[in-house]
């Protein structure tokens, strides 16, 4: 009997503000590049922060979601940080920036650009 592998969901969520911004951050990216990169290094008050930015290639390790504009890859290190995450991205008269609604935060910092696990 054969067996047929289901598709992997992608390990996080895309808003459509968050794919908008993808797409314009790609079109006028400064150089040629592959996509943008998320990653989670450690930083900040509470210990990992996000990170995004230009990937001119893939990285081994490296998780790759494909959007309308171009591809988003998640650092490999990062992925496990991430896995069920919502990604958006919100402006306002004061602020602009990606959000991340992270089910596995156990906490953050005040500021919000820095979470635990």
């Amino acid at each position: 009997m054969a067996t047929t592998a289901r598709p992997r969901p992608a390990p996080l969520t895309l808003t459509p503000a968050a794919e908008a911004r993808i797409a314009y951050l790609l079109a006028t990216a400064p150089q040629p590049v592959a996509g943008l990169r998320l990653s989670t290094p450690r930083r900040g008050c509470s210990g990992l922060s996000y990170a995004l930015d230009y990937a001119t290639e893939p990285k081994p390790g490296d998780e790759a979601i494909a959007t309308p504009a171009g591809t988003l890859f998640v650092d490999g290190a990062s992925l496990l940080y991430l896995i069920g995450s919502t990604m958006d991205w919100r402006e306002d008269d004061f602020s602009a920036g990606f959000t991340f609604q992270n089910p596995n935060a156990k906490g953050s910092c005040g500021c919000g650009e820095s979470f635990t696990v």
